[in-house]
């Protein structure tokens, strides 16, 4: 086959990679080009050759796919957070299902899984839907000061104060800071050289409260900001503006929060529900950042749990406590075990200003903390609820789930792949896929969120 570097080829999308970037063949050879969508006909060059598959660079779109649309965000190609933004809603939703659908039977094994997965639980309105923004600092080739986010494996950033993925407060919260910051002179931080001062603003905004939260991330202390007063006074003038923190990140670091906060003005938390149980939400705490969806998915768990209360529950990798405390509502009892001390702190306290007396929690490994806990009470769990990050199940903890032999399990999963490999190797012996739920919370990403119920074989 004779094909080189810069060669411009004629290409048909024929599927999507779970990063985003589109697949067609050229003479039966694979490549995998960026901002194309299932069904486009275009002109790509070439930019990588490896032996089994090849890159390449779309240069025009020749005939566009029935399901491509104009991206809404004027800089949706540049920013690059929004992937397939440019397909439309509908097809979304059925590239995610299909997603799911393909890793349980190619990687796990499952025939006839179609029959048992329901039919996408998507968003009514796909637009402002996250809770959490995080927006760089910094300035633009004029020497502009400029918000935005990150380019897609740069540190450039691509200007942009109104994300429509985000809270649209965001926008106004953002002008009042570079207006401040140009006012009086206060400096962006400069990644090379490591000196300036405001780094990074992150907000949080309780979408059922309203309660807002403005972070300013600063390369030394609070003092440091000349007339922060001024800048309180504006942003006081928002609707819902309940806390204002400041916080020291003095490291050479791609981390974006250091771990000093001073709350220069309000509380040091906002507070916010999903469903009916309310969460205290401080700027370093883990809190999924799609609250309606997120509801969705954690209903859709309770449901799958089917607790009629009287059973124990282990919720692993529990977090702050999201699901432990949904599980609550109609369980006898609920363990939470997390690695990170600091969510187990945020758990405990969520269980108490809800006043669940039902829940405990525990620090440290899952696969360490069950054992232990079961020799002391003897206490085999009904229901094992896991949500482990996007690397799935450590597989310790798999065989102490196989030997603790709940009667059902329900996988929340962020990744279908590794939810796959942790499926087949649960129902090996032991259980059978029941149901499986895909839930979309991240809209124009790729990124899905599933929920499955196992059963034992002969339970």
């Amino acid at each position: 086959m004779d094909i080189k570097k810069n060669q411009e080829i004629l290409l048909t999308i024929e599927d999507i990679t779970k990063d985003g970037e589109g697949i067609g063949k050229y003479q039966g050879f694979p490549f995998f080009v960026k901002d194309t969508v299932i069904g486009d006909e275009i002109i790509a060059a070439i930019t990588k050759l490896k032996k089994n598959y090849g890159y390449a660079r779309l240069i025009s779109v020749e005939n566009p796919s029935a399901d491509r649309i104009s991206p809404p965000c004027p800089v949706a190609r540049q920013c690059g957070g929004c992937k397939i933004q440019q397909l439309s809603y509908e097809k979304q939703k059925e590239f995610k299902w299909n997603q799911v659908a393909g890793c349980l039977k190619r990687i796990g094994g499952f025939s006839g899984i179609e029959e048992k997965m329901e039919p996408i639980l998507a968003m009514e309105d796909p637009w402002h839907y996250r809770n959490k923004a995080q927006f760089p600092i910094g300035y633009d080739k004029n020497g502009n000061l400029v918000a935005g986010f990150y380019a897609g494996r740069t540190h450039s950033i691509v200007p942009n104060t109104n994300c429509l993925i985000q809270a649209k407060v965001n926008e106004e919260i953002l002008e009042h800071i570079l207006s401040y910051m140009k006012e009086y002179k206060i400096s962006a931080y400069d990644e090379k050289t490591q000196k300036g001062l405001v780094r990074h603003v992150l907000t949080r905004v309780g979408f059922v409260t309203g309660e807002i939260m403005v972070c300013l991330v600063v390369n030394g202390k609070a003092k440091q900001l000349r007339n922060l007063s001024s800048l309180v006074e504006r942003l006081q003038t928002i609707e819902g503006i309940t806390s204002i923190i400041v916080n020291t990140n003095k490291e050479n670091t791609n981390r974006i929060l250091g771990t000093d906060c001073e709350t220069v003005w309000g509380k040091d938390y906002i507070e916010d529900y999903i469903g009916e149980i309310r969460y205290q939400i401080g700027p370093m705490s883990f809190y999924q950042v799609n609250p309606q969806q997120t509801k969705v998915l954690y209903s859709k768990a309770l449901e799958y749990a089917q607790l009629d209360g009287s059973e124990t529950v282990w919720d692993m990798y529990c977090g702050i406590g999201t699901i432990s405390l949904f599980l609550a509502q109609k369980a006898k009892q609920v363990y939470g075990v997390e690695i990170i001390k600091e969510a187990i702190d945020d758990a405990r306290v969520n269980a108490k200003i809800n006043g669940f007396d039902n829940v405990e929690f525990f620090v440290g490994k899952a696969e360490e903390v069950v054992p232990e806990h079961y020799k002391e009470t003897g206490i085999d769990p009904d229901v094992v609820v896991v949500d482990p990050p996007r690397k799935g199940c450590d597989s310790a903890l798999l065989e102490t789930i196989l030997k603790m032999e709940p009667k059902r399990i329900v996988y929340v999963s962020c990744d279908p792949a590794t939810l796959a490999r942790d499926c087949k190797l649960l129902c090996e012996e032991k259980y059978q896929i029941v149901k499986a739920a895909v839930v979309d919370q991240f809209a124009h990403s790729t990124h899905v969120e599933c929920v499955t119920l196992l059963q034992k074989k002969n339970g």
